[in-house]
């Protein structure tokens, strides 16, 4: 049985895949499985909301899925956008770029902040967690926005130990580091330790 993406966002579908490469392990996403509600997120941190796509598409599709909720999480606005980050203010991400700059003009440089990454796993046929994690990776605001790739905020968020936003970087360069590519790689882990074995 294939492993269930819990995603449609192209972004974070090929960074997925990209962190699973040569696993023995077949992936589908969303998009290959019969459509399913939106589950509400109302978890109020990233494990939550990934535990709730978790059990809701597994529920849907039978199969073991794996769920992340990810956002920015800005110390000057106490933690904000977090778990709103995909929807702060701003039909375009330029424009919530533009709207962030705004509410961090009252504030010092350098502006901090990290990307969160939690994943949750879930056996379809069972409707238990059977894996979960967070990472984070730390970084700063940039006042401008640099590079076109990645994806979200990725051209406005500026890694110091790179000198480059994540924008400015190839998706090898973001996954050795950032919260997706660390948690995922912390999955990869535990399923080549046996981690599916016992799933029927």
């Amino acid at each position: 049985m294939p492993l269930l993406i819990a995603s449609t966002n192209e972004g974070k579908l090929r960074e997925i895949r990209l962190a699973l490469d040569g696993l023995p392990l077949p992936l589908c996403s969303l998009n290959d499985v019969p459509p399913s509600p939106e589950p509400d997120e109302t978890g109020t941190t990233f494990p939550e909301n990934a535990r709730i796509k978790a059990h809701a598409y597994a529920a849907a599709s039978g199969l073991v899925t794996l769920a992340e909720d990810s956002g920015l999480a800005i110390d000057a606005l106490g933690g904000r956008p977090g778990v709103h980050s995909a929807r702060y203010p701003g039909a375009t991400y330029p424009d919530k770029f533009a709207n962030l700059w705004a509410e961090l003009s009252i504030h010092e440089r350098p502006w901090t902040c990290r990307y969160v990454c939690a994943v949750a796993v879930v056996n379809g046929g069972t409707g238990r967690v059977l894996f979960e994690t967070v990472a984070t990776v730390e970084g700063e605001i940039w006042p401008e926005a640099r590079g076109s790739h990645g994806f979200g905020y990725d051209p406005i968020f500026y890694h110091p130990p790179y000198e480059r936003t994540f924008g400015e970087v190839s998706d090898q360069e973001k996954l050795a580091v950032a919260h997706r590519g660390q948690a995922i790689a912390v999955f990869r882990e535990w399923v080549e330790r046996g981690g599916l074995k016992s799933v029927s």
